[in-house]
């Protein structure tokens, strides 16, 4: 781990060195204080060398005007790393985000996941920007006042040091508690912004139901659960910071009755005795940002394995010798397809299907029949137990990923939108296109006419998740993405259900064009949307019960024939 983490110095390491330099620097000015004053106690002020005075304490005020210039470039430039370095590792973060399979979004809320983006994150870059200068001029500053000291009186400084031990065994009898105790604070935080993402994106579904006490209720479930991490966690800070000051105060309560013990046995000039106090502190203050390091050690440790966690899940990755595929046909094919999610090791067996180029296929059935999961499998954004799925007569796992995925296009019954313009959402379907070809993939979406009301025309932008438009408008938007990527495969799942009769007939229009040519496949409860499909095949409990066009089906009077019957037993 602690390689990984010192990799993300390395394009920063001259930076990083001159910012080790000054920490050095700065520790070594601080010596020069406790010098100067026992110079002054003995010899300066007793023989009245006014000059001397003048010069050592000008000689002082320099070193401090130096020292105020590398702190100033400590505070800047140490940050500047630690925000580099983390502006770095959340783009590897992002980045690798992008590559993880649907299962890990399956079993990952959104706001724990933006925890480990942001707050983690920021821990992880404290430590690395005051870790190094903590250590570094604590270190240095601890062994410079350990030399010093000896120059004075050698004994008085090794009862002083000999309560260094009892500062390291209490550190690390607590540490382990306070590790703990920031770890469990780490989860109960990203419990609290996962119960924020969900409640402010369905704050309209709150409101419509008027619901919001119960939401107010289970925020306050893990708000209070945050607040007993935090205090577990400010517990053991508690235990840790009063254990280890005390024993540092303990430091100057030594100084004072030993000291005063050589200065009345003569073992030890006035004029010694004060710089030695005075030294005490260059030694007691390192041990104390020690200490305090020990807090912010945990906090970054501890950020940087939730870091890891993300980092090492395993990624999708094409097999070993797969290709792109090139001029797809679109000829689909399943051969004794199963799959489960999870502990569900029966959503689809043993599942056979032979999609022809170019041709309408339907499915139908009931929820969780395992419908949307076969449309799933195709973009291989699951992979398969046990079967083979083909492309052309090519095996999915012989394809990469991005290739396969490029030549199909799908529109959902939820569509994702982005806060952003209306063209930027419809280039998203092919980021290189030019306005006039965004511009026919609206007027074939039949969205364009709406555009051209809006003040701004493709500029307007439409909000989180498209909520400044109808839900007919949204839907024209994501078709007309679909227009633009021109895929040979297409997949409709219930591109419809959730619209009016007619808004349902308009966008039909628009995907009776985009179908044209494609191989499609159809998700419908209304069988009406499917009547015209070249082949609708029935799925319950993971497998095709029923097989055929529309009226063969009829004619069966099976599964088929009752869900029609069912949904037009009026007419």
């Amino acid at each position: 781990m602690l390689k990984r983490f010192l990799a993300y110095y390395r394009p920063h390491k001259t930076l990083f060195i001159f910012d080790m330099l000054a920490s050095l620097l700065v520790a070594v000015i601080a010596i020069f204080y406790p010098i100067i004053t026992q110079y002054m106690l003995n010899d300066f002020i007793p023989n009245k060398q006014f000059r001397m005075i003048v010069i050592f304490g000008s000689t002082l005020l320099a070193l401090y005007l130096i020292r105020m210039l590398l702190n100033y470039f400590i505070q800047y430039q140490g940050h500047t790393i630690g925000v580099r370095m983390q502006a770095q590792m959340r783009s590897d973060m992002f980045n690798h985000l992008q590559k993880l399979p649907y299962k890990f979004y399956d079993d990952n809320e959104t706001g724990k996941i933006m925890t480990r983006m942001t707050n983690d994150l920021w821990e992880i870059s404290e430590l690395a920007h005051h870790g190094p200068e903590n250590l570094l001029i604590s270190s240095i500053s601890i062994i410079l006042s350990f030399v010093y000291l000896s120059t004075i009186n050698i004994w008085l400084t090794l009862i002083i040091f000999a309560c260094v031990p009892f500062l390291i065994i209490i550190s690390r009898a607590l540490r382990k508690r306070m590790k703990e105790a920031f770890t469990e604070t780490r989860k109960a935080t990203g419990e609290i912004n996962a119960s924020i993402e969900s409640s402010i994106t369905g704050i309209r579904v709150t409101k419509a139901y008027t619901n919001a006490e119960c939401e107010s209720d289970k925020f306050e479930v893990g708000n209070q659960r945050f607040v007993g991490c935090r205090k577990k966690a400010y517990k053991a800070m508690g235990i840790f910071h009063s254990s280890t000051t005390f024993v540092t105060d303990v430091f100057n309560v030594i100084v004072l009755i030993a000291g005063g013990i050589f200065l009345y046995n003569n073992q030890i000039l006035l004029g010694d005795y004060t710089a030695f106090i005075v030294s005490v502190n260059l030694f007691i203050g390192p041990v104390n940002t020690l200490i305090g390091f020990m807090e912010q050690y945990q906090n970054g440790v501890t950020g940087f394995k939730r870091f890891l966690e993300i980092m090492d899940t395993e990624p999708e990755r094409d097999s070993e010798g797969a290709v792109p595929i090139e001029n797809v046909r679109g000829n689909i094919r399943f051969e004794g397809v199963s799959y489960g999610y999870g502990e569900e090791k029966d959503v689809l067996h043993s599942l056979d299907l032979d999609i022809k180029a170019g041709e309408i296929y339907a499915l139908v059935g009931p929820s969780g029949s395992g419908k949307t999961t076969i449309c799933h499998l195709i973009p291989h954004f699951y992979d398969i137990e046990n079967g083979k799925i083909f492309i052309d007569d090519k095996e999915i796992h012989e394809i990469t990923m991005d290739s396969l995925r490029k030549n199909i296009g799908i529109v959902q019954q939820d569509v994702h939108l982005f806060n952003t313009s209306i063209r930027d959402n419809i280039l998203y379907g092919r980021p290189d296109a030019t306005e006039d070809e965004v511009i026919e993939a609206a007027k074939r979406a039949n969205i364009h006419d709406y555009v051209m009301t809006l003040e701004r025309g493709y500029d307007t932008v439409i909000g989180e998740r498209g909520v400044k438009l109808s839900g007919g408008q949204k839907q024209r938007l994501s078709i007309a993405r679909v227009f633009l990527k021109n895929p040979p495969i297409l997949i409709l799942d219930e591109a419809t259900s959730a619209l009016d009769n007619a808004t349902e007939i308009l966008i039909q229009e628009a995907l009776d064009e985009l179908c044209r040519g494609r191989t499609t496949i159809v998700v419908a409860h209304r069988l009406s949307t499917v009547k015209n499909a070249n082949q609708i095949a029935v799925v319950a409990n993971g497998k095709i019960t029923e097989k055929g066009t529309h009226e063969e089906l009829l004619a069966l009077n099976g599964e088929y024939a009752g869900l029609y019957l069912s949904q037009f037993k009026n007419q």
